[in-house]
């Protein structure tokens, strides 16, 4: 390939963009488009987590102009943003609860895991997070830092992912995770501080040091219990710990930010 013919940094850069986009969300890419490596194009997840919350954002803004309450307007943020993904982190945090409920052993926690059912640990996971977000964005939802609060939290949440596969190794040798391989260092540093300059950015006062502990604190407790129950990540592992950081972290800002005038 010559100099002529090589992409740019900023088109690599937009590629990039555009394979998390591709990743993460079911959001159409051009049909030209062949995603970048996946190692590589991590740096982006929390940007494109950030365009998932500004999605939710805008449903709960407008039915909130319809005249919604602030609860249904939660609920229906939160269900576009399910279908932005196609509810792939819900389905990660169903596996992971069941499979680290369930199961006793490495080999039966990962056969669980790959278990296309859903049990009752998972269940009752995927309702207790999915009423956190409701309750936290509700607490939001009307108040001048709404929209900050989730689109911040939902790209701390990617970032959480990216934090984890950099953590652990691939749990499995055939798994998603082992297929995508481990993150760059450039880019797992560079997805980080993009998660610290959303949360600078977009928050007031100490809200930042709240939502970044929110989601870094699950992460590294989701990370430390995959290491001792399957000795590693998998895609299941990376996007429950989006979910979970996105959720704890908009938690933290409810608290803070919710009845602020």
């Amino acid at each position: 390939m010559t100099d002529q013919t090589k992409p740019s940094w900023t088109a690599d850069r937009g590629a990039d963009l555009l394979g998390a986009l591709f990743f993460l969300t079911r959001l159409p890419t051009p049909t030209t488009h062949t995603p970048p490596p996946f190692t590589r194009a991590v740096w982006a997840f929390p940007l494109a987590g950030a365009l998932v919350g500004l999605i939710g954002a805008l449903a709960v803004g407008g039915a909130q102009a319809l005249g919604l309450s602030p609860t249904l307007a939660a609920l229906l943020g939160v269900s576009v943003m399910a279908l932005v993904t196609g509810a792939m982190h819900e389905d990660a945090v169903a596996d992971i609860a069941d499979g680290f409920g369930g199961g006793r052993t490495r080999e039966r926690v990962l056969e669980i895991m790959r278990d296309s059912r859903v049990g009752a640990f998972g269940v009752t996971a995927l309702v207790l997070v999915l009423a956190l977000r409701v309750a936290a964005l509700a607490a939001l939802a009307g108040g001048p830092w709404a929209m900050a609060a989730l689109v911040c939290a939902a790209g701390l949440g990617r970032g959480a992912a990216v934090l984890m596969l950099g953590l652990l190794p691939p749990a499995r040798t055939d798994g998603l995770g082992a297929s995508f391989g481990r993150p760059q260092q450039a880019s797992l540093a560079f997805a980080l501080i993009l998660c610290l300059v959303l949360a600078v950015v977009l928050l007031p006062g100490a809200a930042p040091a709240v939502a970044l502990v929110g989601m870094v604190a699950p992460t590294l407790y989701l990370a430390w219990r995959a290491k001792v129950r399957i000795g590693g990540q998998t895609g299941d592992v990376a996007g429950a710990a989006a979910l979970i950081g996105e959720t704890l972290a908009l938690v933290g800002l409810s608290a803070m930010l919710g009845a602020a005038p």
